[in-house]
Formats: C-alpha cells, structure tokens, sequence
C-alpha cells in the first residue's frame, strides 16, 4: 500500500466503490423498506440551494451521517435522505440581478451543490432526492390545500400586507428598511388584500400539550427543553378575562360603533382599577372614527401604515401614540378613561385594543411617562415601595403581590381577584374569563412568482373556483424573468386566462403562491414515497414514519436552533392535518430533535474615512494580543497597517469570515473537513474555526494511515480469531483492556451523539496502539490487529474514506467483509478484568513512586507490599513506618 496519504485518491476510490451495485444490486446507499430490521429514519434539513455549501452544511449532514453510518454498522435500516428547498424569494432577487429566470439559477445551484455533497461522502440515498421547485412535488402541496379548503381548515380572508406602490408588489418584511422598499425607495404602504390562511389555531391545544405536558402520549421528550419553551411561548396560552368599555360613540351612520362597546383582553384583571387609559390600533374602528375629524390622529394613523406588519417589529419600535379626543366608560367605576391610538397595539391580536394599566405594566408604565399620563398603583407586595419615577420588576408579579386602592378587591392576591373582576363584570353582561392564544391562523398567500401556484381560477359568477384534482398540478412557468414590476405571471396571458371549472366562461387563475413554509412542512414525508405518482404518502411513509419501539414518527431531526418555531411548528401542524385526512398514522413528525450549533469565525475590520466598512479574511491579518494573550487588534499582513477586532460571528461571506468547503476538501480531503467539524466541539454548541484544529485533525489522519502503512505486513496476516486461546504478555492485556475501555465510552458517546468524545476516543485509540510494541507473537499481533479493526470501525462514521481504504488494504474486508456493513464492534468484559493494579504510593504525603499489587489483594497485603518496596527503603531514611494509609484502587501512604 501507499506509505503517504493521499486524500483525493483515497477518497475518489472509495466513491467509486461505494457507487458500483455491490448491495442487491444496487449502490452503497439505496434504501429499501426491509421488515426484517429495524427501521431508523434520520434526517437532516433540507437546504436551500444557494449555490455552494457552507460549513454549517457540513457540520449538519456530517452529524446525520456519522449517525446513519453507525447505526447501519449495528444492523439498523436506515434511511438518509436529501433534497432542495427551492423554491423562495432569494431566487427572484438573483433572476433580477443575473436577467435569468430563477428556475434556471435553482436547477444550476442544485447540480453544483450537490456534486459537493457527494464530495463529502454522504451516505445519502440519492433515489429519494426531491426538489420542492418540481410540479411532481408541489402538485401534492395544491392537492392537500385543496383537502383543506373541502375540510374547512383552509379559508380566503383579508390580510394586512406591505405594498410597494413604485414596485407594484407586496413586500416581505425584511424587504421593508426604515418603512421603504427595497429596490425602489418608495415609502411602504400598508394595505388590506384577501389571501389564504390555514387554520392551525384550531390545533393551538394538542401543538401545546406536546411540548409542555409530560403526560401527554405525544409528548416530544426527545427535543431540547429550550425548544419546547419556544414553541410553547409562540403558541401562547393566555388565560384572563375577556371585557368591554361602554361608550356612546356614534358612526357617521348614527349607529353606536362597536354596539357601544370596546373589548380587551387581560391576563391581569387584578388590575383593572389601575387603568388611566386605553389604547386602540390604528386600524380599530374608534381610531376611525376619530381620524375623519382630527387630522393629528389621521396623520398618526398615516404615518403607522408606513411600518412592519410583524409583532416582531412593533415589539422593537418606539412606542407612540396620539390622542383621539374620545373616551369610554370603566365598566366597573364608571370613570371616563381617555382612548389613545397607539402603534403598539396589532388589530389582528385579541380586539385591536388594550387597557392601560401604566403602574403594572412595563410597556404602559413607559407609554404614560412618555406623554404624562396617570399612573395609579393597585397592586402591592410586603417590603416594597412603589415610585412612579422608574418601572420596578416587583410591580407586574402577581405571585407575591395583592391589591391595594381597588375598593372590593383589596387584600386580594391575583387569583381571587381575577374571579372576582369576572363575576363582577359578568353580573353587568360585561366579561367573562377566558382563554386566548398568541398564535395566529397562518396566512399562506405570497404575491410573489417563484412559489407553488395556489390552485384557484376566479370566475366574475362563481367567484374562486377550486381547480379540478384532476387538473392538477397547476404548472408554474419556468421562463419568467422577475423586473421588479410585480408578479410576473399577471403578465402571462397563457396562464392567466383560463375557462371556469363550474360555466366554462373566461376566467382567471389566482397569481399568488403559497408560502415556501408549505413546501418544508412535510418533505420528510416524500422523502419515502418519492416516485409515487398517485398518492402523496403511501406505504413507504407508514414504514418510516410508522411506530418504532413506541416512538411514531421520523426517529432523529437535525437542523438549526434558527427554524425552532415556525418550520417546526409548521411541519407539527401539516402533519395533524395530513392525520385527520386519513393520509398518515402519526401525530408527530418528529421523535427527537437534535439543533446543531452555529459555526464562528473570526471577525476584522475597518471603518474607512466615508463612514463605510471594510472586511478583512482572517487569513490577511495576524493578531495583536495583550499581556494576557487576549486578541485586542489585528495588523494586515500585507502592509502592516492597524484593523479592529470584532471577535467570532457565524460566518457570513459579507464580512470574509466564511470557510469554503470545497477549498478546504481539496487541500485536505473530505475527512478532514468532517473530523474537524466533529471535533472542534459537542453537536449542540458553536463551533469556533480554528485553521491549527484543522491541520491538526489532518496530522491525525496522517498518523491513522502511517500506522496502518507501517504495519500493514503484520496486519494483514493476522485476525482478531487468534486472541480465542492466547496467552497474552501483559503489555498486550493492558492494550486490549485500554482499547475495551475506550470502546465502550466510545459505544456510549454515539448514543447519546456527543461525536467530539467519539473522536478523542479515536484519537486514544491511536496513541495506545502506537505506544505497543509487539514482539511478533501471536497473541501480540492478534492484540495489535483487533485494537486497529476497533480504531477504523470508531472512526469510519466520522471519515469513511480513510478507513474503507485501511480496512480493505489491511485485509479485514476480506475476512469480515465490506466495512460500510461491518458488524460494530462489542466489548469484551473480560479483557477489562484486571490482575495487577497500579497506586500512587506516597512516603509521608509525597508521592515517591508506583505499587504493582494484585487487583484482588487485601488492605494487609497492599500495606506489606509498600513497606516491602524499594521506594520505602529509600525514602524512610531508616525510620519506621507510624502508619500506612490505603486509599482502595488510588494510593498508598506510608507515615514515618
């Protein structure tokens, strides 16, 4: 064999090995439904193909397919698949920048992305690939929505949107910067449109229960804590009292607005004798109202209509107001509190109003300092002094505090005067209690082109039409080049115009698409019924997603912390759904979550005299450290001249911080890429770039090979079958029992996926066998051959290239066969039972040496050794011995 490594020879062999039909015909990878193992299904988040691969990608498909490689190694059928999210707005930005049509920079980005991922070694099974952009695929996405307009979960209502009006298109909200489009500058409109929305507020109670109710049979105990709590704080069970401020405010009809009533919602109705005013958003009938008469409020209302649509956004934004001039009536005092317009407040959130109760409430307590308001305390806690001069933590607790200044309410704590203000207000037909939620039906409507086409044809008689199931997919035309004048497709005659379903007269089809969160909602389902022209799941999804070991459900999800709420939350919704249409048997999709930790790189830049921002590549500067070592500046190589340092980041090519892959596979290989990424730290944290950590796993594997090569005459004659009898030196007991030792942590870390120990693990493995030295015997070289099919066989889920090459030069394929299926390696107990054991023997407390005692001897025998031993001679100095301290399996010490 090769006595230097060669990585791109190494691993372009083992690529074409994998890919020969050696495995019942068909390649390394092909998965079929095989009822006589155990089913795995371990999945990573399908990418959106952008182009090239970051090292995120790695670090996410490599975590997946250490995974999959072990657990096939362990007799499992495991399924590991891919695909593209491909559909999204990124693609039409690129088709305006490159005058392309975006399927055509999708298809290309696909190709290339994918020729990388092979490069990496995925053991992916490429049979089941999908693309979310094909109309084989998004014809199931029209299907199903069709299912649940019959079902009723889907329905056509209005909807708040951005609208550019230079552009003529809605806008996404990252697409709005300081309240104007992106591309035109326009100042940003909000208008009312209709659109689809999915009614997922009507699974707001069993999406809840599955991630905060541990006695719920759905419960996701696999998932991490931090997500369930993401998911639990976006679903957003309030329970409080729902009530209404009486007015007499009258429409320009002569009708009371609102039948003379303005509702709100409170979690805090232990409050309500606190409130100094109330405020509505500007969409709210009262704000209105008052805007046909007072041109300040009108104004208001105007300039609001500019900003996001998000509560994300409004959470963020200064919180203004402005006074309407109106009021309505306390329904308990009957005060006259002022109404209040405030951008705060979202119409699409409880009744489009809230009371303000400034002394309880952060955000109140804020907007009534801001314009000079009342602020009324009502609540008090033991030991505490209430000031209206700064917001205290204490003021909004309601487990410790009680009222005060609240007539009928005083003394008691919040859950007794929440039923209270209920029964008070229900004996006035004013309120009751009940129970809201944060979440939100999902508006899946996007006037974008590059999107799912919404199969709807609108008709001037029947309105909008379902299309026919039969007619379906709806095909989106792949030749349209995006302007930036709108929707594409309002602009295709042959797409538009279409004869009505129901009369046949001249129609038209619907042009928006659907939100690209439908096509990830449940991709892992296609994934294993890929092919299937006539049904959108059929039985290779109850194999996979069917019930394992009491677990329904894919088995392990991989992706990042950045898609815990909505894809998620999506994905548990789609899948309900695609349940109560009799489609599948689960009612989760996914049974443990694994969220990948971002990958960091160092950050330099300067600011130039204009006020914009340079970048620097990590490798153009070498750092400045203080006296402790800490980077405080950089100096570029190439002049010499000063930049500043901004720490680690997740890489990003904007600020030059990326790593390329692909640059990094072809001047180490692939196994470097993916040792280091395994290593460099636990799956679940970040993980900080290090080019010395790189080169370093790559001396690692050069030793693996060099190891290998050395003693490949040796191996290659010997089988771990001749350690059945043999009598071994004690040098060789002591390799097995360390190699056994390591193993078992090793068995243990790819349990519980801690793959960065899986790899010291390795990397000990190395130095033991290194650190042997074989006399040539048959039970030395019988020892030296098992710890190197251990070694390879630990680290093949991490570099399979490499060690396919040693398994198979060093003669193990040949004796136990191809290493892609060889059995994982058990622990033999036996080889951990010890005969002697080593302690630390100390005269007088300092540590003089090392005892060898049988493993089995006694306290007498361990203090008759040491008294025995040369060291005690020595160093006694011809005293005799006080005491002797044991410590059982640790040391010895002898007092003189």
């Amino acid at each position: 064999m090769n006595e230097k490594y060669a990585p791109a020879e190494v691993e372009a062999a083992a690529h074409a090995h994998w890919a020969q039909p050696l495995w019942n015909g068909h390649n390394a990878y092909r998965v079929t439904e095989d009822q006589s193992k155990p089913k795995f299904y371990a999945c990573s988040m399908l990418p959106y193909p952008s182009g090239k691969l970051h090292m995120g990608h790695v670090r996410n498909y490599t975590i997946n397919d250490m995974l999959a490689r072990q657990l096939r190694m362990k007799g499992m059928n495991v399924l590991m698949p891919m695909g593209w999210d491909a559909f999204g707005l990124p693609a039409e930005n690129a088709a305006m920048k490159n005058k392309v049509p975006p399927a055509a920079w999708t298809y290309s980005n696909i190709a290339h992305m994918k020729g990388q991922m092979q490069a990496m070694g995925l053991a992916i099974d490429w049979s089941r690939e999908v693309a979310t952009c094909t109309p084989q695929y998004y014809k199931w996405n029209q299907w199903l929505f069709l299912k649940m307009l019959e079902a009723g979960i889907a329905e056509r209502r209005t909807q708040v949107v951005n609208w550019d009006p230079v552009d003529q298109t809605v806008l996404a909200n990252e697409q709005v910067i300081d309240g104007k489009g992106w591309r035109s500058g326009a100042v940003v409109e909000k208008r009312e449109i209709p659109g689809y929305y999915l009614k997922i507020t009507q699974y707001a109670e069993e999406l809840l229960s599955a991630v905060n109710n541990p006695d719920d049979p759905q419960y996701l105990a696999g998932w991490p804590e931090r997500v369930r709590l993401m998911q639990e704080n976006w679903i957003g069970k309030s329970e409080g009292v729902r009530f209404a401020f009486t007015h007499d405010i009258r429409g320009a009809d002569g009708a009371l607005i609102g039948d003379g009533r303005m509702w709100v919602f409170t979690t805090r109705a232990d409050t309500i004798m606190g409130v100094t005013f109330c405020a509505v958003a500007p969409e709210h009938p009262l704000a209105a109202h008052a805007a046909a008469s007072n041109p300040a409020v009108a104004a208001f209302i105007a300039e609001c209509a500019q900003g996001g649509t998000t509560e994300a956004e409004l959470a963020t934004q200064d919180k203004k107001g402005v006074a309407t001039g109106l009021t309505v009536t306390h329904p308990l005092t009957g005060a006259a509190v002022d109404v209040w317009v405030g951008n705060y407040v979202l119409m699409g959130y409880g009744d489009g109003a809230v009371m303000g109760v400034p002394a309880h409430d952060e955000r109140d307590f804020a907007f009534a300092r801001k314009y000079g308001l009342a602020i009324q305390q009502v609540v008090a806690a033991d030991g505490e002094t209430f000031s209206t001069d700064a917001w205290a933590d204490w003021y909004g607790d309601k487990q410790r505090a009680v009222c005060v200044n609240s007539g009928v309410l005083d003394g008691l704590p919040h859950k007794a005067a929440v039923s209270k203000v209920a029964e008070l207000l229900a004996a006035k037909a004013l309120g009751e209690k009940k129970t809201t939620w944060r979440l939100r039906d999902w508006g899946v409507s996007r006037q974008r082109y590059w999107g799912t086409p919404i199969p709807i044809i609108h008709c001037d008689d029947h309105g909008a039409v379902p299309v026919p199931e039969k007619d379906l997919p709806v095909v989106l035309p792949e030749d349209c080049i995006p302007d930036g004048s709108g929707n594409p497709l309002n602009k295709r005659a042959d797409f538009l115009n279409v004869p009505c379903p129901v009369c046949g007269k001249p129609s038209r089809r619907e042009t928006d698409t659907l939100d690209t969160f439908v096509d990830s909602s449940w991709y892992f389902m296609r994934y294993c019924d890929p092919t299937n022209a006539e049904a959108m799941v059929a039985d290779g999804t109850q194999y996979w997603m069917g019930d394992t070991a009491g677990h329904p459900g894919m088995d392990q999800y991989i992706g990042g912390i950045e898609h815990a709420i909505l894809h998620l939350l999506y994905a548990r919704f789609w899948t309900k759904v695609m349940r109560d249409l009799g489609l599948v048997k689960v009612s989760e999709p996914f049974t443990k979550l694994l969220t990948q930790g971002m990958v960091l790189n160092h950050i330099y830049s300067r600011r130039s005299d204009k006020g914009g921002i340079e970048y620097f590549w990590p490798h153009e500067v070498e750092d400045i450290r203080d006296d402790a070592g800490k980077v405080t500046q950089a100096r570029v190589k190439a002049d010499g001249s000063l930049v500043d340092y901004e720490g680690v980041g997740t890489m990003s090519k904007s600020k030059n911080n990326g790593v390329d892959p692909q640059a990094l596979i072809d001047q180490y290989g692939a196994d470097t890429a993916r040792l280091f990424v395994m290593f460099a730290s636990p799956p679940e944290q970040t993980l900080e770039w290090n080019d010395a950590g790189v080169e370093g796993a790559h001396r690692f594997l050069k030793r693996v090979w060099g190891f290998g090569a050395k003693n490949a005459a040796l191996l290659q004659r010997a089988t771990s079958s001749n350690l059945s009898g043999a009598t071994l030196r004690p040098e060789a007991a002591t390799l097995r029992r360390e190699v056994h030792l390591v193993l078992r942590q090793v068995s243990h870390d790819f349990d519980r996926m801690q793959y960065n120990t899986v790899v010291s693990g390795c990397m000990k493995l190395l130095n033991a066998l290194e650190g042997f030295k074989a006399d040539g015997s048959d039970g030395d070289t019988a020892t030296l051959c098992e710890g190197m099919s251990v070694l390879l066989r630990a680290l093949y889920p991490a570099c399979p290239h490499i060690t396919h090459a040693l398994w198979a030069e060093l003669g193990f394929a040949q004796a136990v066969g191809d290493l892609l299926d060889a059995p994982w390696p058990a622990v033999d107990e036996a080889a951990l039972v010890q005969d002697q054991i080593s302690l630390v023997l100390q005269i007088s407390g300092k540590t003089r040496g090392a005892l060898s005692v049988p493993a089995a001897a006694d306290k007498a025998a361990i203090e008759a050794a040491a008294l025995a031993s040369p060291e005690f001679a020595k160093f006694s100095e011809g005293k005799a011995a006080k005491k002797v301290i044991v410590v059982p399996g640790r040391l010895v010490n002898v007092v003189v």
